[in-house]
C-alpha cells in the first residue's frame, strides 16, 4: 500500500531529513585515513540521538549499525566495525536513516578518502547526477518509471559502460523506512503508479565501474560486486508536492541539485 502524506506530515519528514543530512555531514567531516567505520557509526548515532531522533538502521532486522558503511566493491549494507580501518584512496558509501516524531528520513553519499582517482571521480559524478535526474522527475502527474528512466538515461549516456545494479533500488518512505512502491533505477517511462502530492520516495541509484552482478557476503548483509569492481551509491528522500520536488534530506531542499533542471524547490 502506498502511503500519501498530508502537508503537515511532510513537514515532519523534513525534520527527520534534516537530522539525516546533519549526521551525514558529521560523518563526512570525520573521514580520513586511519578512522574506523565503527568510529564513523558512533559519530552518526551521537548526532541522531542528540537531535532527539532514533537511528532507523540500528536493530532493523538485526542490523548492528546506525549507518551502512560500504567500501570500494561493497555496494550497500556494509556493517560498520571497530576493526575496519579506512585507507587513502578508499571509496566509502555512507547510508544513514533517522526517525523523528515517527517519520523517517533516508540518504546516502559516496566519498573518497583523500583525493579520488579520475576513474573514481567519474563514477561518483555519474551516480550522483543520475540521482538528481531522477529526483527532478518526482513531479505530480508523472509516472513512477519516469524517475527510473531518468536515472538510467544519465548512466547509459556515458562513454564508459557503467553498470546499473538491478536487484536493489529506491522505495517509498514515511512511517516505515521501506514502503511501496519499489523504485527501479532503469526502465521505460510512463509506467507504474501515478505520482501525486504527498508521495515520498527514496531515490538511490547504485552504479558500478564493471559488471553490475552482485553477491551477498557471509555476514548476511554486505552486497558486493561479483567482479570486484568499485561501486557508488547516492540517495535522497524526496516529496512530491504541488509545487514540484522537495528534497527532504538535502540541507537546501534540493535547490543546488535541481537548479540544472530549472526547478526551484522549497527549502
Amino acid at each position: 500500500m502506498i502511503q500519501i502524506k498530508t502537508p503537515h506530515e511532510l513537514e515532519l519528514m523534513r525534520g527527520a531529513g534534516l537530522v539525516v543530512a546533519g549526521a551525514i555531514a558529521a560523518v563526512r567531516a570525520a573521514i580520513r585515513p586511519g578512522v574506523t567505520t565503527g568510529e564513523l557509526d558512533a559519530i552518526a548515532e551521537d548526532h541522531i540521538r542528540t537531535a532527539g531522533a532514533v537511528p532507523s538502521f540500528l536493530g532493523y532486522h538485526g542490523f548492528t549499525g546506525s549507518i551502512c558503511a560500504s567500501i570500494n566493491d561493497e555496494i550497500v549494507h556494509g556493517i560498520p566495525r571497530p576493526d575496519r580501518v579506512l585507507a587513502q584512496g578508499d571509496n566509502i558509501s555512507i547510508d544513514c536513516g533517522a526517525i523523528l516524531h515517527g517519520w523517517h528520513g533516508d540518504s546516502a553519499v559516496t566519498v573518497t578518502v583523500g583525493e579520488p582517482s579520475t576513474e573514481d571521480a567519474a563514477l561518483m559524478d555519474v551516480t550522483e547526477r543520475s540521482m538528481w535526474a531522477g529526483l527532478a522527475r518526482a513531479v505530480a502527474g508523472g509516472r513512477l518509471t519516469d524517475i527510473s528512466h531518468a536515472v538510467e538515461e544519465v548512466v547509459v549516456a556515458e562513454r564508459h559502460p557503467y553498470g546499473i545494479v538491478d536487484h536493489y533500488g529506491g522505495h517509498g518512505i514515511g512511517t516505515e523506512m521501506h514502503q511501496d512502491p519499489h523504485v527501479l533505477n532503469y526502465g521505460r517511462p510512463g509506467r507504474g503508479p501515478r505520482l501525486v502530492p504527498g508521495l515520498a520516495l527514496a531515490i538511490e541509484p547504485m552504479v558500478t565501474v564493471g559488471d553490475p552482478a552482485t553477491e551477498e557476503l557471509d555476514d548476511g548483509w554486505t552486497v558486493v560486486t561479483k567482479d570486484g569492481s568499485r561501486a557508488a551509491h547516492f540517495e535522497h528522500t524526496v516529496a512530491v508536492t504541488p509545487e514540484g520536488p522537495w528534497v527532504l534530506t538535502a540541507e537546501d531542499g534540493g535547490v543546488a541539485g535541481l537548479a540544472p533542471f530549472g526547478i526551484t524547490p522549497r527549502t
